[in-house]
């Protein structure tokens, strides 16, 4: 539609509207109420003006930020025409006027207005006018333009009355549809929040984590395209994630205008055209373990002009996809540190205990050698079999230290004693030591696994209470039809007298089980509680 024009003063008489005009005009605006959605409500909206006054062409011309027009939503005019006529209007000639002076606009003979611009090569030929502001809240949100009135006349006061009650309608249902369309910006928002916390998780390696947030955005915004900018450690973008049919033009942007994304990764917001009607909202996120990082979105300048842009959802968007990227990694540290700390522990427990005692067998058995004639048989026969014995229990210790250092399964027998044994060591001010010969894990049903962990945590508890001990150990000892458990101490061994509470919940453990419980009190003080049940 040409934006040209001449101005026309209405009267102060009322005009007339008769019941049939004012029938249709209730029928239009029910009409207008039947979607939610903006783009199809601003098309009903000149469809239903048309109709009521009879006008061969009709407009709405949505006002944008700028003052001018930032979507122009057309009937009458054919797409083939649209495409021979160029660009749509932005609010020059009498278009603009009513822009300028937002009152009702009847005119016979548009051509003769002050403001005419003239019409673009391809326009339809236009002559009557009438135009009408649709106002929300009090503020223009736009004007009706129509043009042409069947039959050759002119528009009349009826026809102005009518298209000022379907504006005042039209700007409720304006205001609903939007009001609609930002709740369901902000449904989506929730959803993708809540999905991207689920998706970037410890495990997942950043570039993952970074396509999950790219998609998110995108969907939040409905944009064309989206991409995360991640810097190196001089600062400059070294990592591009992008995602849709606009990703080649962020790349571009990237490569062209690295000035502008310097200033991003430096925290600066931006919002640039990027061709096209096409603009880029540069949003940095703010993360505190992830390296400096860009978001950055594509706008398309025509796409919902009835809504904001909705920069707002985009950067809180931004934040939430910070706060979770920093929540990976921080866990992922967390995890890197138990790692470590683990096999500090281990590594120390390898020197303080298995190589010692290497050591002192090796002493002894060179000890052994070099008085070997002036010991008797026997006397060296019993420091062999000590020998022997205490190389067997540093075998155990060494299958247990590789054992920590290999992935435990969650749930498995040893992972549930060693879990425990860490709990207690937190108590003791010392850890117990854990040893452990046979297929223990792969025999061991959940069961058996409850019970005796259940029985690991009775027995330590007594240790920690009772004994005294400096020293404890727990041993599991498993063969294709048995289970074997001791939990042993070089405490104050068992008193004369003792109440059996927490004892006899293990020998009725076992005895459920088909099994049996021993105490050994050695002569040289301690305690050694073994625990045997079958195996199913």
């Amino acid at each position: 539609m040409g934006e040209q024009g001449q101005r026309e003063e209405t009267t102060g008489a009322d005009p007339v509207v008769t019941d049939g005009a004012t029938q249709s005009l209730l029928e239009a605006v029910i009409g207008l109420g039947e979607s939610l959605e903006v783009d199809r409500v601003l098309d009903r909206i000149v469809a239903t003006a048309c109709a009521l006054t009879g006008a061969r062409y009709g407009a709405l011309g949505v006002i944008g930020p700028s003052g001018g027009i930032s979507s122009f939503i057309t009937h009458g005019i054919p797409v083939e025409a649209h495409a021979r006529i160029g660009p749509l209007p932005t609010g020059r000639g009498l278009l603009g006027q009513l822009i300028a002076d937002p009152r009702p606009l009847r005119l016979e003979h548009l051509q003769t207005h002050a403001s005419s611009y003239g019409f673009p090569a391809h326009h339809p030929r236009m002559t009557t006018f009438l135009g009408v502001p649709v106002r929300i809240r009090g503020t223009v949100f736009g004007n009706l333009y129509l043009t042409e009135k069947a039959g050759g006349v002119d528009f009349d006061e009826q026809d102005e009355e009518l298209v000022q009650g379907l504006a005042s309608a039209a700007g409720f249902v304006v205001d609903n549809a939007r009001a609609y369309a930002v709740s369901e910006r902000q449904r989506r928002w929730l959803e993708e929040v809540a999905l991207l916390t689920a998706e970037v998780r410890p495990e997942v390696p950043l570039r993952t984590a970074l396509a999950a947030v790219v998609a998110g955005v995108r969907r939040v915004a409905q944009a064309p395209g989206a991409a995360v900018l991640v810097a190196s450690d001089e600062g400059s973008p070294t990592q591009l994630v992008a995602d849709g049919p606009g990703a080649q033009v962020i790349t571009e942007l990237v490569d062209g205008r690295s000035g502008l994304v310097s200033r991003a990764l430096g925290g600066e917001e931006l919002l640039v055209p990027a061709g096209d009607g096409v603009s880029a909202l540069l949003v940095p996120m703010r993360t505190h373990l992830v390296r400096d990082s860009v978001l950055v979105v594509l706008t398309e300048e025509s796409a919902a002009p009835a809504l904001p842009p909705g920069h707002d959802l985009v950067r809180s968007f931004a934040d939430q996809a910070a706060l979770a990227l920093d929540r990976a990694e921080g866990v992922r540290d967390r995890q890197e540190m138990a790692i470590l700390t683990d096999r500090e522990r281990i590594a120390r427990d390898l020197h303080d205990v298995v190589i010692q005692r290497l050591f002192a067998a090796g002493l002894q058995v060179q000890s052994t050698l070099s008085q070997g004639a002036a010991r008797d048989p026997e006397s060296t026969d019993a420091v062999l079999r000590r020998l022997v014995a205490e190389l067997d229990t540093t075998i155990s210790d060494i299958r247990s230290t590789i054992f920590d250092l290999q992935a435990s399964h969650a749930g498995s027998l040893r992972s549930e004693v060693q879990g425990i044994v860490r709990d207690y060591g937190r108590v003791l001010g010392w850890t117990p030591a854990v040893r452990s010969s046979g297929p223990v894990d792969s025999l061991a049903s959940p069961t058996l696994t409850e019970q005796t962990a259940a029985v690991v945590r009775e027995a330590l508890s007594n240790v920690a209470r009772h004994s005294g001990a400096s020293e404890a150990w727990v041993e599991l000892h498993a063969t294709a039809d048995r289970l074997e458990v001791e939990i042993g101490d070089d405490g104050a061994g068992l008193p004369s007298g003792r109440r059996e509470s927490g004892l006899a919940n293990l020998r009725e453990r076992a005895r459920r089980l088909g099994g049996d419980l021993e105490l050994v009190c050695p002569p040289d003080g301690g305690t050694r509680v073994v625990w045997r049940v079958p195996i199913a």
